[in-house]
């Protein structure tokens, strides 16, 4: 995913909490907000250590959804930040159920969020 369709600063991530909507399913919960500029559809990821133990699994995760969210792109609304927080229990879930399985709930928690 490239760099500006990332959200980094920590300014962003606290206007998305604060003045986004958001959803819940099972693994994961997506804010989002759209701002007043416009552009392209931005990106930020919240792995907690309570979540996810370790930084490498924790790193493994991110990479796996990032490159998920890198495919949808084209179908998300432009002008809006994203925040993506894993719970408890996704890693070893997708580790047991693939690649496809972490998409679905990918997916699941997108169309929540377009309802």
């Amino acid at each position: 995913m490239q760099r500006r369709h990332r959200l980094s600063r920590s300014r962003d991530f606290d206007a998305v909490y604060r003045h986004g909507r958001s959803v819940s399913t099972r693994f994961l919960t997506l804010y989002w907000f759209a701002r007043e500029e416009g552009g392209e559809p931005r990106l930020g990821l919240s792995v907690p250590k309570k979540a996810v133990a370790g930084a490498v699994a924790r790193n493994r995760i991110k990479r796996r959804l990032r490159e998920l969210w890198r495919a949808r792109l084209e179908a998300l609304p432009p002008g809006r930040d994203y925040v993506l927080i894993v719970r408890p229990g996704l890693t070893e879930a997708a580790e047991e159920r693939g690649a496809e399985w972490l998409g679905e709930r990918v997916d699941e928690v997108l169309g929540k969020a377009a309802a």
